[in-house]
């Protein structure tokens, strides 16, 4: 099965392809020749995965998936949240928005967190949706260098590492978007047979 991953991030990409396995055949925006940025408008995580996905497949007639992520911070309300890619601003720097959160965090004692990924996905006419949380907490200074975003400074509950210092396996086993794409490649295994 061919289906294009709506995304412009090649670290996700490559997350993804890991988590799916070799029954999938995955492709970029850039493969499809999506070149412009794809609309996030929405208030919620849901609004937005659909608004990009609904774009590829309006605009360019593919079956697709796409996902919206945000990390949720207890003591600031939710916050990044559904702003978790430019909580800094614009333009998008993970480096910035991560100093921005532990700004934001200086003095707290609660640093307990949760990522949550919403997939949307889009099969001919038909939508669904697939979600995956992981619980965790906002270490105090950045840790390992490998990952994206907030993964030097998020660690998993009954964890020792932060996710930047797992492997791509390590952290598609309890992640987030591990937990989504789990959900997402067992009903796209289904749809195969």
């Amino acid at each position: 099965m061919k289906i294009c991953f709506a995304t412009n991030n090649p670290k996700k990409i490559e997350e993804v392809k890991s988590a799916l396995g070799d029954h999938f055949e995955i492709v970029s925006l850039k493969e499809i020749g999506c070149h412009e940025e794809l609309p996030e408008t929405g208030n919620t995580l849901d609004h937005n995965a659909f608004q990009k996905a609904r774009y590829v497949r309006d605009n360019y007639g593919v079956d697709c998936f796409a996902d919206d992520t945000g990390l949720e911070v207890e003591s600031l309300n939710g916050a990044p949240g559904v702003y978790s890619g430019r909580y800094a601003g614009e333009p998008r720097s993970d480096e910035r928005n991560i100093q921005k959160l532990l700004d934001n965090l200086d003095g707290k004692e609660n640093r307990n967190a949760r990522f949550k990924t919403v997939i949307a996905l889009l099969l001919g006419d038909k939508e669904y949706s697939f979600e995956g949380i992981v619980n965790g907490e906002i270490l105090e200074e950045r840790t390992g260098d490998g990952g994206f975003g907030y993964d030097p400074v998020f660690m998993a509950s009954g964890k020792t590492q932060s996710f930047a210092q797992m492997s791509t396996e390590e952290k598609n086993e309890i992640s987030h978007r591990g937990l989504a794409v789990k959900k997402l490649s067992e009903f796209l295994s289904q749809k195969e047979s």
